[in-house]
């Protein structure tokens, strides 16, 4: 934890000046920023009911595709 005491006769601007150079070179802020947009890591079984869901969906597609009540994509896609 990053921690600046107020030195006599001190602006707060100053203080602030200082907190925030400290803040930038122990590199805490670039950690934070860092881990804002990473994904957790998922387990095993939720990778795989993940997974399981995505071909169900596929097929579903698929199938809806095969008996003409979707559209093929790649036609529409291409032209």
């Amino acid at each position: 934890m990053i921690e600046v005491k107020r030195k006599d006769n001190e602006s707060t601007g100053s203080l602030l000046r200082r907190f925030s150079k400290k803040i930038q070179l122990s590199g805490l802020l670039l950690q934070a920023r860092g881990s804002r947009f990473r994904d957790k890591v998922k387990s095993k079984t939720e990778r795989r009911k993940n997974a399981l869901r995505r071909n169900e969906i596929v097929a579903e597609k698929e199938y809806q595709r095969k008996i003409g009540k979707l559209e093929d994509d790649f036609k529409q896609r291409r032209g």
